[in-house]
């Protein structure tokens, strides 16, 4: 069998002829593997702050620790109450203050309470016009589907003043309310008359 001189050129042509390796083939095979690791670890990583985010959030303590707000006569027996850094040692972290001096929480768990207060101008004239009626009570006032007495102290004739602790689970738009007897007088020194808030765990 006779082969033409343009089969035998073919031939020849097709074995010189090798096809070109593409660089960019063996780019991907290299680049793939590092896009995925990096896409592994970068959601590993995004994960890992997120939870530790959370663990920061959920140990994060709410606090208040309030001085008394008083002007003047009292025509309410609910006690205000105020708290900035400005005042000294009273300070509101998390908790707010209502506009009636209120203490209004924003964060459900299990709260110690602390509260004392002690009467202005305390004498034994103070007991011949108030007997042993005069007490201090905290509760939560509002809303009115959780309100409930958390403490009730009373003024013992001859006692000057009360205090008292107590721990309590408080749900985020509680409001607390400290009632003391109409028309005994709390002291203004910060030092004899304050009350304080501390988240303690959920």
């Amino acid at each position: 069998m006779k082969c033409s001189w343009r089969t035998v050129m073919a031939a020849e042509e097709a074995s010189s002829c090798q096809v070109p390796r593409r660089p960019w083939a063996s780019i991907l095979r290299m680049t793939i593997p590092v896009l995925i690791s990096t896409g592994t670890c970068y959601l590993i990583c995004n994960l890992c702050f997120s939870r530790q985010q959370q663990q920061l959030d959920s140990t994060r303590w709410d606090l208040a620790e309030l001085q008394l707000n008083h002007t003047g006569s009292r025509q309410d027996p609910r006690l205000r109450w105020q708290g900035s850094p400005a005042l000294g040692r009273s300070f509101l972290q998390g908790p707010e203050l209502d506009d009636n001096g209120q203490l209004r929480i924003q964060r459900d768990g299990i709260y110690r309470l602390h509260i004392q207060v002690t009467l202005a101008n305390c004498s034994s004239s103070t007991w011949t016009a108030e007997p042993q009626r005069a007490t201090l009570k905290v509760a939560i006032c509002s809303p009115a589907a959780h309100s409930i007495s958390l403490l009730r102290l009373s003024f013992h004739r001859g006692g000057c003043w009360v205090a008292s602790q107590r721990l309590t689970f408080l749900a985020r738009g509680d409001i607390l309310c400290t009632n003391l007897t109409l028309p005994l007088l709390p002291s203004r020194n910060a030092d004899e008359t304050f009350f304080g808030i501390q988240w303690v765990g959920p």
